[in-house]
């Protein structure tokens, strides 16, 4: 009999998982289209930072999260075999006019408050340089804290840890000892059914994987676009952000647009073939926080949803607080991230 029962097996589900693992709890994750079905199965994989100013809960969580993000997809690898195409290569941004270039020198200060020795956020003059974004002010952000992943290949790598340490995946089975759901967006919509108003919904986005390898590369952030190139040769670009849809899985103009808005920003790009073209729904809480802890309607059980645009970046500080949670009975989950905030 597990000890955990986690349904769900996007990043969420798969990164608590793991850190019960660590506790020595025995694990069973259960999602009935197998692991990185959903949202977590995509292609651009930017693990991105908040500006470094107004420091908040969900800034110092994330910030902390991204800090683990090395030693915990080691130790996944070292488990697994697999690689997740995790890197700490930095981001490039290109600043658009004066008062943007204030901001950027303004942000330098606050990054040494915040971030402290940790990594760095500094204006830089750009070089011309193929692999830069163009900058009407001639200058670039250039922090140090950002880093990139390969999402479907985390999600691989994971699941291959948690069978190398003993746990089971499976489509179906029994729910023993603590419950965790970690089920997205439908569980986002199973709340907004108990409830007057809406708690959560799904995002849809889309996203492109081009044919270009640059795979030690600083991603970019030009014109709303992540431009992130993967350790396996690949370059992502994304996202869509689309409250409403028709279709939750398919591509379309708007996919087009984001390909030649990032083809115009880098001209590196611009012969650069598309090989996969990728959709999918994320989960976004009504707050926009990942809602963590008790589940709002089964006494005694859990629930870690609405990861959004920065799951993957917030996973292995989430996996911590919910196994401490679930196991120690020790709540560390900022107020911001608990149910109540949404619901």
């Amino acid at each position: 009999m597990a000890d955990v029962t986690i349904r769900g097996a996007g990043i969420f589900g798969l990164s608590i998982a793991w850190a019960c693992l660590q506790k020595g709890a025995t694990v069973r994750v259960i999602d009935p289209h197998g692991p990185g079905a959903g949202a977590s199965g995509g292609v651009v994989g930017a693990l991105a930072p908040h500006v470094p100013e107004n420091w908040n809960a969900k800034k110092g969580f994330q910030f902390e999260s991204l800090l683990m993000a090395a030693p915990f997809w080691a130790g996944v690898e070292a488990a697994g075999g697999l690689s997740s195409g995790y890197g700490r290569t930095g981001r490039l941004q290109p600043i658009a006019d004066d008062h943007t270039l204030s901001l950027a020198h303004a942000r330098e200060t606050t990054a040494k408050e915040f971030w402290q020795d940790h990594a760095t956020w500094r204006v830089i003059p750009a070089t011309g340089a193929a692999w830069e974004p163009h900058s009407p002010t001639g200058f670039l952000i250039h922090d140090t804290l950002t880093a990139r992943m390969h999402p479907r290949q985390a999600c691989a790598a994971l699941v291959a840890a948690l069978r190398a340490k003993g746990a089971e995946i499976a489509t179906e089975g029994p729910n023993t000892g603590h419950f965790l759901h970690a089920t997205g967006t439908k569980g986002l919509e199973e709340l907004t059914r108990h409830h007057t108003r809406t708690v959560g919904n799904g995002v849809k986005g889309q996203g492109a994987l081009l044919d270009y390898a640059m795979p030690d590369a600083p991603q970019l952030f030009a014109d709303t676009i992540h431009i992130v190139p993967h350790a396996d040769g690949t370059t992502a670009i994304g996202s869509t952000s689309e409250r409403d849809y028709d279709s939750p899985d398919t591509t379309d103009a708007q996919l087009d647009a984001v390909i030649a808005r990032a083809r115009r920003a880098v001209p590196a790009l611009a012969n650069a073939p598309v090989i996969e073209r990728w959709a999918g729904v994320r989960p976004r809480s009504r707050s926009r926080a990942p809602m963590l802890g008790a589940h709002p309607l089964y006494p005694g059980q859990f629930i870690a949803n609405g990861g959004f645009k920065i799951g993957f970046g917030m996973a292995p500080k989430v996996g911590q607080v919910m196994a401490d949670l679930m196991l120690d009975g020790a709540d560390h989950i900022p107020p911001d991230f608990r149910p109540e905030a949404s619901y």
